[in-house]
């Protein structure tokens, strides 16, 4: 096994990016990841934008196999591949692959060591089990734009993803665990996750405060908790993402002061004490506003950095893209797809040092189907021209 997921096959059933986020990195762990889409279009994604880069920052390490499934040649074939597979991730409507046949059961009676990976928006049973659902959806349903933005602003929407890729990652975590079971029983099992499950559980700790509260709390916007700093500052030149995060507990308060040039300030009664400091953080705030907002935000970063308080600049995209950090770690990653060219897309978060990810770009859509058919069907090439030509493939 040269890759952790080496000899473990993959039927990527999903589209749009809570399956294909799970799938990709898979994918990237090792396993073999075949994208099962439509003759006719493939993933909804790819149609974005032609060859949309919604698509190929989420499909790498991935083949392309297409099969008409509503026909009976296509669906024969799809059982013979998931009778040599070890795992299916499929995100489609609920009960669209149930009224084709190929429900966890029927697949189950095919091949018993199959993991049926199943990523709904409210899943498979209660209330809300047929509701379909998106990104936004999920966090509304979630708590987590209820927990987002300042006091008297709306809901707020966040742009990270953690109903989509969020839910990939838990459900990554899922098939992995399964896989680890089969170890002992031999067996597969049906793995469910729901993007609002995935999102209650990143807002535990809001659900906590609730709690420790006794009810609703308001939203804080930038300020995270009762710590003094513990939110966003403006820094030079003053444009609209020219922020720092400082977030400095009690034992970094001296190297704070330090890096202030203002040692005094350690002790000062006014801000000597967490408490004290948020008591009088009308005081405070205006003190480290100056500073910061003489300074670029990286060097601010820099300075707070090497005293050691935490402290990041607040990056625009454009910034992540061109991080050095980022692309020493290969998180910003480059990648060629022939229709496009070289596009930047983001690496593997998972750091293996016996098998260090490697990356290779999106697939064309059916770019794999003949050798895929050839390897696990045994198809000649006159039968996969005659299913080509009858829209099978």
């Amino acid at each position: 096994m040269d890759k952790a997921l080496s000899g473990i096959r993959v039927i990527d059933m999903t589209h749009n990016q809570a399956g294909p986020a799970c799938t990709q990195i898979l994918g990237f762990l090792g396993a073999e990841v075949i994208k099962l889409e439509e003759p006719k279009g493939g993933d909804i994604a790819r149609a974005q934008a032609g060859d949309s880069l919604f698509f190929l920052v989420l499909n790498a390490n991935k083949r392309s196999l297409t099969l008409d499934l509503k026909k009976p040649e296509g669906k024969a074939l799809f059982r013979q591949v998931i009778a040599k597979s070890d795992v299916l991730v499929e995100n489609f409507g609920p009960g669209a692959l149930d009224r084709l046949g190929l429900g966890y059961a029927a697949l189950k009676a095919l091949n018993p060591r199959l993991i049926y990976a199943t990523i709904k928006g409210f899943g498979t049973h209660g209330p809300y089990a047929e509701f379909k659902s998106f990104e936004p959806i999920a966090q509304a349903m979630g708590g987590a734009m209820c927990i987002t933005g300042f006091p008297d602003n709306p809901p707020t929407y966040v742009w990270p993803a953690i109903g989509d890729s969020g839910t990939g990652m838990h459900m990554t975590i899922g098939i992995l665990a399964a896989l680890q079971q089969r170890h002992a029983t031999g067996r597969g099992q049906h793995v469910e996750v729901s993007m609002q499950d995935a999102v209650v559980n990143l807002i535990r700790i809001s659900l906590r405060d609730h709690q420790r509260r006794g009810g609703v709390g308001p939203r804080t916007g930038n300020q995270l908790g009762q710590t003094v700093p513990g939110s966003t500052y403006p820094c030079a030149p003053g444009g609209p993402n020219d922020y720092v995060y400082i977030y400095a507990q009690q034992q970094m308060w001296p190297a704070l002061a330090r890096v202030l040039g203002q040692p005094e300030l350690t002790h000062d009664p006014r801000f000597s004490t967490p408490e004290a400091r948020w008591q009088n953080r009308a005081a405070f705030d205006p003190l480290l506003t100056a500073w910061t907002s003489a300074r670029g935000k990286h060097e601010v970063m820099r300075l707070m950095g090497e005293a050691g308080v935490p402290c990041g600049a607040c990056q625009d995209t454009a910034e992540v893209l061109a991080d050095p950090h980022l692309k020493a770690r290969e998180m910003i990653v480059e990648l060629d797809y022939p229709p496009r060219g070289a596009f930047q897309t983001v690496g593997c978060p998972i750091k293996l040092s016996d098998s260090p990810a490697t990356l290779s770009r999106p697939p064309l859509l059916g770019e794999h189907s003949e050798a895929l058919l050839d390897e696990l069907c045994g198809l000649s090439p006159a039968e996969l021209q005659r299913l080509r030509g009858e829209g099978v493939i």
